[in-house]
């Protein structure tokens, strides 16, 4: 996608080459071609298409950095599992499993952005430092946040 290996990125560029990758290889412009040519159009089509979505999500995305760098996928406990955190947590699991409640669905989703905001800011300040442990267990609190995130949508 002709980024730098970095967590920072310019989604325009981003955008931009993908974009540009897409109208090169896209299926649509082999319909008439080999199959075989199809095939392959289809192939770096869909890779193409997970490599943007990869890079687009900073979760997926500072995940996929510490795989280029070696370091053991992230599990949920990997942050540490300070006591303060995993209460925000379950308090939030208890918001959400209370009758559909649109104020209070605006306000765990407004909870919810601020502080996925504020995660993906320390987590590109770990990379810019060269601290993989930390942006690893930074990136496991993303992921108690992005489940959350998956809950508040099947609520809604």
């Amino acid at each position: 996608m002709d980024c730098d290996r970095s967590f920072r990125i310019d989604e325009r560029q981003l955008q931009r080459r993908f974009r540009s990758l897409q109208r090169a290889v896209h299926p649509d412009r082999f319909g008439q071609r080999p199959p075989k040519e199809q095939y392959y159009s289809e192939q770096h089509s869909s890779l193409i298409n997970k490599a943007y979505q990869t890079l687009l999500n900073p979760l997926s995305r500072g995940l996929y950095l510490l795989e280029l760098s070696g370091v053991e996928p992230v599990q949920e406990t990997d942050c540490d599992a300070d006591s303060a955190f995993l209460m925000e947590i379950m308090e939030i699991n208890e918001k959400l499993a209370e009758p559909k409640n649109e104020d209070n669905l605006e306000e765990i989703e407004t909870l919810i952005k601020v502080k996925q905001e504020e995660l993906t800011r320390e987590v590109a300040a770990a990379f810019e430092r060269g601290d993989l442990q930390e942006a690893k267990k930074l990136l496991a609190k993303m992921k108690y946040f992005a489940n959350l995130e998956d809950k508040l949508k099947a609520k809604k």
